[in-house]
């Protein structure tokens, strides 16, 4: 008879992990005089999609079902016509894999990784935590003026990722943000719930110091959409609160209130008094709508936006943006896109690209939405998984009117849209609990 000891059961190593390893290596400081190219977190997300390849060409079965190959594969049709169109054949291939790699190929490694609702919660937390990393480095910078460059005063909350990617830090916050109201609203655990509402009210404050007004637009666009989705009564409570805390954080202890105060007054005067940084955008946007007219169809190529932006743009663009700041060096940093990803798709991809590529996100949110419905009609536990995929995509379709792909920090868009993938396009079911 064998005495041995009976081994305990191993948890098997969830592939989701290697996503998180992504995010991770987000909250790496960038090298401030870095002119852009892809990061340690774009080569991981690389070698992600490589094992999920590896994986699927080993177990010999359909990865997709044929409404996610459908949806997934949309932007390829577009990208693809409009980099046979590119001045030259380096930018078509460089712009064919960028916007492959953040539309297509890692969204769908992100689908295949997350197994379950577990995975999926795994996921969100670590963007969360990545969030309010940044966001403490944001908040040091704002307090000990160590920021970017803004007004004159090194005040502007960029975390690690520089001046030079300006953006990158309101990004991380905005959908970490939106990640834990998704959680707050939606978990069926109340101490997680109560986490994940004290981690949603801290990241308020490095979202306002980061003065974006486009974060600032579309992440209070989308927490109140998702607060209406997770309860009519519930959402005026939270309402109720985060005004609550605003007053405090703001007008209690005067954190930032003059410059605040005037960066949101100036959402208002876009049309009436726009600032220079106002009155370029506009004249970006007319260039590319510009740009369109010529080749409706099939844009000026990929990355044709710089080349054909002198020849459409009014004289009433400036020569660039100053950056400076966060380590970095005083630098003259030119315009090279419209600030619009859906225009910046117009003009490179004509009708075909933008159809395309927005018929693949509308067709996510539409079966996002979908799933969220039936969650609510069968009171699935699965609602916080529901919020935080709808909220995540809605953050992005909005923002993308203020922005457009760009710096470190895109990859962490194929991650959210490969999270609302695996929610909108598959059944997923959680280990102990009733599936959707």
């Amino acid at each position: 008879m064998s005495l041995a000891l009976p081994q305990p059961l191993r948890p098997p190593k969830s592939p989701v992990w290697a996503v998180v390893a992504v995010l991770a290596l987000l909250a790496l400081p960038q090298n401030p005089d870095a002119e852009g190219g892809a990061g340690p977190a774009d080569a991981v997300s690389a070698l992600v999609v490589l094992v999920c390849v590896v994986r699927l060409l080993r177990q010999r079965r359909r990865p997709l079902s044929r409404t996610a190959a459908v949806v997934l594969a949309l932007p390829v049709a577009g990208v693809s016509l409009a980099a046979l169109h590119a001045a030259s054949a380096g930018a078509g291939i460089s712009g064919l894999g960028r916007y492959l790699q953040i539309f297509v190929l890692v969204p769908a490694a992100v689908l295949l990784t997350v197994r379950d609702r577990r995975d999926a919660r795994l996921l969100a937390w670590a963007l969360i935590g990545l969030a309010l990393w940044q966001g403490a480095v944001g908040v040091q910078q704002f307090v000990t003026a160590t920021g970017a460059s803004y007004q004159g005063e090194d005040v502007r909350a960029v975390g690690t990722f520089g001046p030079q990617d300006v953006m990158g830090m309101a990004t991380v916050v905005s959908l970490g943000l939106v990640t834990a109201v998704g959680l707050a609203l939606g978990h069926a655990d109340v101490r997680r719930r109560t986490a994940a509402a004290v981690c949603a009210v801290a990241l308020l404050l490095p979202l306002a110091v980061s003065f974006s007004r486009g974060a600032w637009i579309a992440t209070a666009v989308t927490c109140a959409v998702q607060l209406v989705l997770g309860g009519v009564r519930r959402a005026l409570k939270v309402a109720a609160a985060v005004v609550a805390a605003g007053v405090v954080l703001v007008g209690g202890l005067g954190v930032g209130s003059a410059m605040l105060q005037e960066r949101i007054d100036s959402i208002t005067r876009v049309t009436d008094a726009p600032d220079q940084s106002v009155t370029d955008r506009y004249t970006l946007w007319a260039a590319a709508v510009d740009m369109w007219r010529e080749q409706p169809l099939t844009g000026v190529g990929l990355k044709g936006f710089p080349e054909h932006r002198d020849a459409h743009a009014s004289l009433a663009l400036s020569s660039g943006s100053d950056t400076e700041g966060a380590g970095a060096a005083y630098r003259r940093q030119p315009l090279l896109s419209p600030h619009n990803m859906y225009l910046l798709v117009l003009s490179e991809q004509g009708l075909v690209g933008l159809l395309a590529l927005a018929g693949s996100w509308l067709a996510l949110l539409v079966c996002a939405l979908r799933g969220l419905v039936r969650t609510r009609r069968h009171a699935d536990p699965a609602l916080d998984c529901a919020l935080i995929a709808c909220g995540l995509l809605l953050w992005q379709l909005v923002d993308f009117a203020y922005a457009d792909i760009g710096g470190p920090s895109t990859v962490l868009t194929a991650v959210c849209l490969g999270l609302t993938a695996w929610w909108a396009l598959t059944q997923p079911s959680g280990r102990g609990e009733p599936p959707r």
